[in-house]
């Protein structure tokens, strides 16, 4: 590895950008001896250590397939057209990797054909965009909708068109040699390194051992960035979930078979009629929940209750409720779509799949709203025109000991933020693993001369009634020291727009707010304006790089402990605390913590960056369980005076 990374090594002699990291190199060799030793390795490693290079080698190096699986496909983008490109101009062997993303993201060549026959387009612009996406696919090696620049992020008919499993056919479509996801596959056995996003891989796991076969190639190495991220996407993909969109789909789908017997014609439709009408009244039994259970109308999220479903009778027997009628009278609709499907002669190519996916509702329904399984929580969820019910595995320690870390070679999880107060023992008892290398890499960067940490001296509890003026207050008071230039980082939406709503009227420096517009456009109009400030909450929290002087100072207003009204957080604090733990202290704390590292870690992406990180919440300094919060910090000075704060700048 030093041969390679090394003051001499062979990244030296080629990269234009080259720094030596003696974090890199003790990174890279631990990720060696665990792919050569086998075992699991946790690694975290801090901002700029350049991890990316520091895995990959060693996973070439390996001799056998290695699946690297990322949070984001963003960074899977990086990976394969920059790094992987990199390293094959410079490395002598002949090596080949394949970038695998879901399968939502590729055209189908036979959805592509049919839609000349189908109504799908919406207007005039459609058929433009529609011309423009027939012609690429004729000249596409991939079939990726990211090749796509040119057209809108949004394509209307898109839906119409991708490769989703649901309406795949299969090795009985036409187009099945020709189809960018069997090329794919090809091409992924033949890989040293495949590359994956965590959506896929778990989908992926969750599919292995069941009638529906492997989405991956098969593997024994497994490599985890961003790596703090897996128990909340595995947690999603060994549960059920069904929502409004789904059943819509199903009814649109099943309604374009092509039936020649007019009587099973008849009954298709007549039966695709009842369920759409079933739905309509099931998913109305959802909308005014929040208010029935005196809760905030905006709550997008809650747990199903209860006998949400039934009520007991005094002798004991359950009897429907009004949602419990409404969900018996879909099941039953269900039914009847599923037996007008069965008895169709002739059937066309696309009618199994839609049997299956009828069939799976059921299923996946009937499980979700009876509710009997106590390892798993059920609950709701409201996005837009979207309702949502799911069952999610309360704990997925003991699924992922057992079909993931149990069945493979060697495994590296990696991320810049996976210890709380210097420990992995948070992440591996979430994980469910026993035994594993830890190892700290340091960040390359300066952090005793790049940034200063600044306390606010006076600051009420943030629960009080006072916080909201006195954050404000604050919030102005420091932007006038950095000159704008920051973002400012909440817990919670309502949060967010208060405090906004009162600082825009009080600073001059261009202000902008989280769903203005896209979170990329977005990034992109604070780089290019000068002075600018970015109020957001949590999905600016991690994954967003804005190096130089546009990001200088990030505020953070509270310590993020999750909502613990959230229907899965709440479920596994309780959980937790039934085993007789303390889930405060053995969740809530070391989780806050990583989530507060991602936001701290938004500020200093260089060497030559520099800037005042803030946070409001005097918990931070007050409460015991402060300590770890501030034992997590990259070493920097810390400061209750705001204009030494914001000498960071005259150095």
């Amino acid at each position: 590895m030093n041969d390679v990374f090394g003051p001499d090594g062979l990244i030296a002699r080629f990269h234009p950008n080259y720094e030596y990291r003696p974090g890199q190199v003790e990174m890279a060799e631990a990720v060696r001896d665990t792919l050569t030793d086998g075992g699991i390795a946790l690694i975290e490693a801090g901002t700029g250590t350049g991890k990316t290079l520091a895995y990959l080698i060693p996973a070439l190096a390996a001799g056998r397939r290695v699946i690297v699986a990322t949070a984001t496909k963003n960074l899977q983008e990086q990976l394969h057209k920059k790094d992987i490109p990199f390293l094959q101009e410079i490395i002598p062997r002949k090596f080949k990797a394949t970038c695998m993303k879901g399968r939502s993201n590729y055209v189908c060549l036979h959805k592509l054909k049919r839609a000349d026959q189908s109504p799908i387009l919406q207007g005039l612009e459609d058929i433009d965009y529609f011309d423009e996406v027939r012609r690429w696919a004729a000249r596409s090696e991939t079939g990726d909708r990211a090749e796509l620049t040119d057209l809108p992020e949004e394509l209307s008919f898109w839906k119409e068109i991708d490769a989703r499993a649901e309406s795949c056919i299969g090795q009985k479509c036409p187009e099945f040699d020709d189809c960018f996801i069997t090329r794919m596959r090809r091409e992924a056995i033949d890989s040293d390194v495949v590359i994956v996003n965590h959506h896929l891989f778990f989908a992926d796991l969750a599919l292995r051992g069941g009638d529906y076969g492997a989405v991956l190639p098969d593997y024994s190495t497994i490599i985890f960035d961003e790596a703090h991220e897996l128990e909340d996407v595995a947690a999603s993909y060994f549960g059920a979930s069904v929502s409004n969109y789904r059943i819509n789909d199903l009814i649109q789908d099943a309604s374009k078979l092509v039936v020649t017997e007019p009587d099973t014609a008849g009954d298709l439709t007549k039966s695709l009629a009842r369920l759409a009408q079933r739905s309509d009244t099931f998913w109305l039994s959802f909308r005014g929940d929040t208010n029935q259970r005196g809760g905030n109308p905006q709550d997008a999220r809650y747990t199903l209750g209860e006998n949400y479903f039934a009520r007991q009778d005094r002798e004991g027997d359950y009897t429907p409720t009004a949602a419990g009628e409404a969900y018996m009278a879909l099941s039953a609709a269900l039914d009847r779509v599923i037996a007008a499907l069965g008895v169709i002669k002739d059937p066309p190519p696309d009618l199994d799949n839609i049997l299956r996916r009828a069939e799976t509702l059921k299923f996946e329904l009937e499980f979700i709203v009876t509710g009997e399984d106590a390892s798993f929580v059920y609950w709701c969820e409201k996005r837009g025109r979207g309702i949502f019910v799911h069952a999610t595995p309360i704990d997925v320690s003991g699924i992922l000991a057992e079909r993931l870390f149990s069945n493979v070679q060697s495994a590296v999880l990696t991320s810049a933020t996976m210890t709380a107060g210097g420990s992995f023992d948070f992440i591996r008892g979430r994980l469910g693993i026993n035994e594993a290398r830890g190892l700290i890499v340091e960040s390359h960067f300066d952090f005793e001369n790049q940034a200063v940490l600044y306390l606010p001296a006076r600051m009420p509890d943030p629960r009080s009634r006072d916080f909201l003026d006195a954050s404000v207050e604050e919030i102005v008071q420091i932007l006038e020291a950095t000159r704008g230039r920051a973002f400012v980082l909440f817990t919670s939406v309502a949060s967010m727009r208060q405090t906004y709503d009162r600082v825009r009227d009080l600073i001059d420096y261009p202000i902008f707010i989280q769903g203005q517009g896209s979170k990329t456009g977005l990034l992109e109009r604070f780089r290019k304006t000068e002075g600018a400030v970015l109020f957001a909450t949590s999905s600016f929290w991690q994954g967003v790089d804005v190096q130089g002087e546009a990001l200088s100072c990030v505020i953070i207003s509270k310590l993020p402990f999750a909502v613990p009204t959230d229907p899965v957080v709440a479920a596994r604090q309780k959980y937790i605390d039934d085993q007789g733990g303390n889930s405060f202290f053995e969740y809530s704390v070391p989780e806050a913590v990583i989530t507060l590292k991602q936001g701290l870690g938004r500020l200093i992406r260089s060497t030559t960056d520099r800037g005042v990180l803030s946070i409001l919440d005097p918990r931070i300094k007050t409460k015991s369980y402060g300590t770890m919060f501030l034992k997590s910090f990259p070493p920097c000075r810390v400061t209750r005076n705001l204009e030494e704060a914001a000498a960071i700048f005259d150095l």
